[in-house]
């Protein structure tokens, strides 16, 4: 063993020694962050106590009885669907009506039991489990093995038992305060991530920082970033009090210091001539040859240990820690440009259609395209994280990218690019649908009524069904393209085309359906710890329990459903498919926890308006990477949007009535040619 994993042992060893001397000659560590029994015994205790806490969330969405909510919203509802006042009955139709209320709850809690004792369920459910559990095991082991023996750290777990914070205790956020958009993202991770109650809290800030990311390190060594790891760390960053900031740019320094470092030790002549002699090996290794990543990292396994050890100890060591507690913490990683390839992707950000096609079979055009931010290298647009943004229909290529430049710079940001002319045809076919005489004469008379009548009576005037041969055919194409899409990304990403990173799916419409395709084959192919958010807005699928149970089971963090029960053009669109277990886009998904349901309604006037309205929506959910900017840009965009539809209308409107068609232009052939 070299000298330097020799100091590096003497600080994985639980603070034997001159603490004093190590200090002054490797810097920080956490037995001198930590240096009471009580202090280290307290950061193992949290560790356990986040992981037996996120343990309870994932046995949740398998409990019939946890719904998320204790209000259903069609419970005071009459028999065709309208809201009933209970005020307004008498006595005895009241009691009629509560007893039938009640009935129908125990009809629904029965259904939910059959639901989850089913065997695919129950065979999800036990999966999802063993893996969390096997992660579970090494991350508590791992920490407590640093900062205690291994024998004290599996007595410290099993004894865990989290206590979240109340909210007199919650941590006020050093600088979250100044900013609105901020205070709507602290809230909304104080919410989904509580943070759990630990005398670590009352440490300095600057020592808070450094644990965290000491832990941030020990869970890099596991040789994954994998999504259960990066919701961990967010538990850990509310319960010391700091914020997503915090995180974020922790994420950022290590993910440009691992590729600094291996860069670095790419260069060293040494290590050249060996890695050339291992050539063949080493590029079996990486997946491919001669691609991005390759260059960048050095083809070198573990040749050269020491050396990658000291340049990441070096780089990294910036941040607070010593260079040999960096490097102990980081394990194999510290030592393996391999291992920091396979972190990032072999693909890195230049993954083109052509080193796809091993995926692409059942799809013609399917790539990654990067999001590049402007005066960035590429080590500097490198990131633990990636967000992948799906375009649900185009008016043009640019589309593809155009609504996911809002996505901050805490992710590596790409846009999901698929079958680009169906998605063009059909952005065609709604553009004309929307702006014609005869959508709006239709939307007039459904409003009267409500958009679930609509769908299941089939109340859609005659002229509107007319014109539908110009959306369906479009519509069908492109719905059939997302499916095989979902299936190729869930692939993709099993096979780690994009690395050991978590990543946050974010979709609109038939975007929203790839998503949705992929998380169900990635829960049938138990390909668990991938996803960490994944936000459907205006999604045309199924808002079944049992659908979205999977989906649930398979997302570590968020999983987010933005809804409009005004997305008429959405009701249209899925009028010809199976409604009875709903429409995730046009209403809540009910029953399942862990779904955060938000309705986007005020924000999205209809369908066409989801791919302007990515920035607010994300906005308002209180998404933790969105770019302020774009937010502002895509407010504007938006408004000028429903303007110019609305006037696309008057005009349609104004030449029906030119070819004497009446009040009622929905049923003018001469308004559907134009449409066509």
């Amino acid at each position: 063993m070299s000298s330097m994993f020799q100091k590096a042992s003497a600080f994985l060893g639980g603070g034997d020694g001159d603490g004093s001397k190590k200090y002054d000659e490797e810097g920080e560590s956490l037995t001198t962050v930590l240096d009471t029994d009580e202090d280290r015994s307290s950061l193992t205790i949290l560790v356990s106590g986040i992981t037996e806490l996120m343990r309870k969330c994932l046995m949740d969405t398998f409990d019939p009885k946890e719904t998320g909510s204790q209000d259903h919203p069609f419970a005071l509802a009459s028999d065709n669907g309208e809201p009933v006042n209970l005020e307004e009955l008498s006595n005895a139709e009241r009691e009629k009506k509560l007893q039938k209320i009640l009935e129908n709850q125990k009809a629904e809690l029965a259904r939910r039991e059959n639901e989850v004792s089913e065997g695919e369920i129950v065979t999800l459910k036990t999966n999802a489990l063993e893996f969390f559990d096997h992660w579970r095991d090494t991350v508590v082991i791992r920490v407590g093995e640093v900062v205690n023996s291994r024998k004290t750290a599996e007595k410290q777990s099993k004894q865990a038992k989290p206590e979240l914070a109340g909210s007199d205790s919650e941590p006020r956020l050093e600088g979250i305060e100044t900013e609105e958009h901020e205070k709507t993202i602290t809230g909304a991770l104080l919410k989904i991530y509580p943070p759990v109650e630990t005398a670590l809290r009352k440490m300095a800030k600057e020592k808070r920082i450094l644990i965290l990311h000491s832990v941030l390190l020990l869970l890099l060594s596991l040789e994954h970033y994998n999504a259960y790891s990066r919701v961990l760390l967010l538990y850990l960053t509310t319960s010391l009090g700091l914020s997503a900031t915090v995180l974020s740019e922790d994420e950022k320094k290590v993910a440009r210091g691992l590729l600094t470092a291996a860069e670095k030790m790419s260069a060293d002549e040494e290590t050249k001539k060996r890695a050339e002699e291992n050539r063949t090996a080493r590029k079996w290794k990486m997946g491919v040859a001669g691609i991005a990543g390759a260059a960048l990292i050095g083809i070198t396994g573990g040749l050269a240990a020491p050396l990658l050890a000291s340049g990441v100890g070096t780089v990294l060591g910036g941040i607070g820690l010593g260079a040999t507690a960096t490097a102990g913490y980081l394990g194999a990683l510290a030592g393996s440009g391999v291992l920091v390839g396979g972190l990032f992707g072999a693909y890195g950000a230049k993954m083109t259609s052509q080193a796809m096609e091993q995926y692409t079979r059942d799809v013609e055009d399917f790539a990654f395209v990067p999001i590049e931010k402007l005066g960035q290298s590429e080590i500097e647009a490198r990131r633990l994280r990636i967000a992948i943004g799906v375009s649900g229909w185009l008016d043009d290529k640019d589309e593809v990218v155009t609504p996911w430049k809002c996505i901050g710079p805490g992710q590596e940001p790409f846009a999901l690019r698929f079958e680009l002319e169906a998605l063009i045809n059909l952005g065609n076919a709604l553009t004309a649908l929307v702006t014609s005489a005869a959508w709006s004469y239709a939307k007039s008379e459904i409003i009267k009524r409500t958009v679930f009548a609509a769908l299941a009576a089939g109340l859609w005037p005659l002229g509107l069904l007319k014109a539908s041969r110009i959306i369906d055919n479009p519509w069908s194409v492109a719905n059939q393209r997302a499916q095989k899409a979902g299936e190729v990304l869930a692939d993709a990403l099993i096979n780690k085309a994009q690395g050991e990173r978590p990543v946050t799916l974010i979709g609109y419409s038939l975007g929203a359906k790839v998503i949705y395709v992929c998380l169900q084959q990635l829960a049938k192919r138990k390909a668990f710890g991938l996803i960490e958010n994944a936000i459907m807005l205006g999604a045309p699928t199924p808002s079944s329990s049992a659908d979205w149970r999977r989906i649930r089971s398979d997302v570590a963090g968020r999983v987010v459903n933005a809804y409009s029960a005004n997305d008429y053009i959405l009701a249209f669109l899925y009028r010809s498919s199976s409604i009875q277990f709903g429409v995730a886009g046009l209403h809540p998904v009910l029953d399942v926890r862990g779904v955060e349901n938000v309705d986007v309604g005020d924000l999205v006037k209809g369908h066409t308006l989801y791919r302007h309205a990515t920035a607010p929506i994300l906005e308002r959910i209180g998404f933790e990477d969105i770019d302020l900017q774009e937010i502002r840009r895509e407010e504007h965009q938006l408004a000028e949007q429903e303007k110019k539809e609305e006037e696309q209308r008057e005009a349609a409107k104004s030449g029906a009535k030119q070819e004497g068609t009446g009040d009622n232009p929905s049923t003018s052939e001469g308004e559907i040619r134009r449409m066509e």
